[in-house]
């Protein structure tokens, strides 16, 4: 890492001083950073279980194989990282490096001195405004501390395939890898927050987005219907396709891109997100005596709340289970035998309002 200099962005943006992550953080992802937060020790646990996994190796490497970037090597990435690094306050710049691969990525890794690591695939795909939020959600990334626990899960990945024959070892290990990729899963949605608040540009952030999931051609593409697109995906079309979707996501470890365009947007309209450009968000000082507790309600507020007002059958007829509801038994023999009843809802019913609240995400 270099140091960083008051070098003012190439264009006016709001600035954050001693932001704390907990300002751009999912419900989710803030909930579980400061349990492990309070964990004394737990860097180092998780050095030693790294073993091999060595930082200055993975620093030699890039060194060897990729550009990093400088004034003089993709001297506008350099710019942007610095860019970032001054709005969101980050003492510490990131190295950041560009890697010969066709795919479009981007990544962070590194414990102790996270580097950032961009494709020329992605460098190709973006405009400047669009790298401008990829590069701050790296460093949201960084600053959080996520690549932390994205180590954690490599390591349980190992384990699980080493304990394989242990009678019920590897599914414990696995229902650990699965609650870590819906935590790795609110993570991106948290950096896509800490992207929106570097480049304080949302549609050049949600364009990115669409761009991942479509490619270049941009004159072929429209956010609005982009958006249109993701809530058809919400309402999905039946309890089938509920739980469809619910399996399709499991494994995964980003979010689907309709699924991140609509919940930035919602963010972005949100008065979390006024709040936070007018000055008020939280600050780092204030770190150490944030609740754990508090955190872990405000999670399970959140997945509450998800709940509620998903448009999602399935999350419609979770919204029954839990209220008590007698007809579930019904909906689900009219959904997998076709059969229709009274208004012809059948297992298709959402249940309740299918408002948003402009306060929560949910992926």
């Amino acid at each position: 890492m270099t140091d960083t200099t008051a070098k003012t962005p190439s264009r006016r943006r709001q600035r954050f001083p001693e932001i704390s992550t907990r300002a751009w953080e999912h419900p989710a992802d803030r909930s579980a950073l400061v349990a492990l937060r309070r964990l004394t020790g737990f860097d180092d646990v998780l050095k030693k279980l790294a073993g091999l996994v060595s930082e200055r190796a993975i620093r030699l490497m890039f060194l060897a194989t990729a550009v990093k970037t400088s004034e003089r090597q993709f001297p506008e990435l350099y710019d942007m990282v610095r860019d970032a690094a001054y709005v969101l306050d980050l003492e510490k710049v990131p190295d950041l490096y560009v890697t010969q691969d066709p795919t479009v990525n981007a990544y962070t890794i590194g414990i102790d001195t996270p580097i950032i690591v961009i494709t020329s695939g992605l460098v190709e795909l973006l405009d400047e405004e669009e790298l401008r939020a990829v590069v701050g959600h790296e460093v949201g990334h960084a600053m959080s501390g996520h690549a932390v626990y994205r180590t954690m899960m490599l390591i349980l990945t190992n384990i699980a395939t080493r304990i394989a024959w242990v009678p019920l070892g590897n599914l414990a290990i696995m229902a650990i890898v699965t609650a870590l990729k819906e935590w790795f899963r609110k993570a991106e949605l948290s950096s896509d927050r800490a992207g929106l608040l570097a480049g304080q540009d949302l549609q050049a952030s949600m364009r990115a987005l669409m761009k991942l999931a479509g490619g270049h051609n941009l004159a072929e593409m429209n956010v609005d219907a982009f958006l249109e697109q993701a809530d058809e995906y919400e309402k999905a079309g039946d309890l089938r396709d509920g739980v469809l979707k619910l399996l399709q996501v499991l494994p995964q470890s980003h979010p689907f891109a309709v699924v991140r365009v609509a919940q930035l947007k919602k963010w972005a309209e949100s008065d979390e997100y006024r709040s936070i450009l007018a000055g008020a968000y939280p600050r780092r000082t204030d770190d150490p005596d944030t609740s754990v507790t508090e955190q872990w309600k405000a999670a399970a507020d959140h997945y509450t709340t998800s709940v509620k007002e998903s448009k999602d059958p399935l999350m419609g007829l979770i919204r029954d289970v839990a209220g008590g509801a007698a007809t579930v038994g019904g909906k689900l023999r009219d959904t997998f035998t076709g059969a229709s009843r009274g208004s012809g809802n059948g297992g298709g019913s959402t249940g309740g309002s299918g408002s948003s609240s402009k306060d929560s995400s949910d992926s």
